[in-house]
């Protein structure tokens, strides 16, 4: 089992930036697909991005809504996975988690039952 922790939400206005870490402990090994996702009042869970590293290649996914704004990276040797967020929207405003699964991700990634272990979140709110 792997313990996840998110860290760096908060409170921004429209166009600024925020970057959200996700420490990650335990059976880090079994990791191998790692996702954000977030959470509006009264939506459901959307997958926002993905990263699938290995030795050769890294694979990122993102949502249509967030691609050329957001970006992940992984630390392995921190056990850390981050989400840059850059020219923030209202809409962006949710609570944000990550996922660990212990697929490659591929067209999985944004199916919310293919991860096998959540952090508890933390929050992003983006005023207009």
């Amino acid at each position: 089992q792997v313990q996840l922790q998110e860290s760096g939400g908060g409170s921004v206005q429209a166009g600024g930036s925020l970057r959200l870490s996700c420490a990650a402990s335990g059976d880090t090994y079994n990791m191998l697909c790692m996702g954000w996702f977030r959470q509006a009042p009264g939506k459901e869970r959307e997958g926002v991005a993905s990263i699938y590293t290995s030795d050769i290649v890294t694979f990122r996914n993102y949502a249509d809504s967030v691609q050329g704004r957001f970006t992940i990276s992984l630390d392995n040797a921190k056990n850390t996975l981050y989400l840059q967020m850059n020219s923030l929207k209202p809409e962006d405003t949710a609570m944000y988690y990550c996922a660990a699964a212990r697929g490659t991700c591929g067209d999985n990634w944004r199916l919310r039952a293919y991860y096998n272990d959540w952090g508890q979140g933390t929050q992003v709110t983006v005023s207009s």
